[in-house]
């Protein structure tokens, strides 16, 4: 099985053990793992349509950490970010996992979210496995 892993550059201090947990879940899995960074949460959904578009890609993870501020844009980065993924793995017909923390958390809070790229690891291969049980 090969995954896409599509994380966030911003909040780096986060993402980078997101990325690191994730990979780690990947090998602990028997999954290849193509790893593509992007700028923000915002930026995820072009790199995971790209991905989607790839003979012999599965199904494609994300991983990345949208902390609150003084607006409320985090809520719609990380609003944007889930629809827009929601809506290609349904044009693609490939898994697409969530593994964005927030929105209206503090850095605190994000860095006890580390897993959320592992878990977005593992979604993502469980979703092969079971949509591999359903087919035609």
């Amino acid at each position: 099985m090969k995954i896409g892993l599509v994380v966030s550059e911003f909040n780096t201090e986060v993402t980078h053990e997101m990325e690191e947990r994730a990979v780690e879940k990947a090998d602990e899995l028997g999954v290849e793992v193509i790893t593509v960074r992007v700028p923000g949460a915002y930026d995820a959904p072009l790199a995971v349509k790209r991905l989607c578009e790839r003979d012999g890609t599965d199904a494609v993870a994300t991983a990345g950490a949208v902390v609150t501020g003084d607006t409320d844009h985090d809520a719609v980065v990380t609003e944007t970010a889930a629809e827009a993924l929601t809506r290609l793995s349904l044009e693609h017909d490939k898994p697409v996992t969530l593994g964005v923390a927030g929105p209206g958390m503090s850095g605190a809070e994000a860095r006890e979210r580390l897993d959320y790229g592992a878990r977005a690891v593992e979604s993502a291969v469980e979703m092969v496995r079971t949509l591999e049980g359903i087919e035609d």
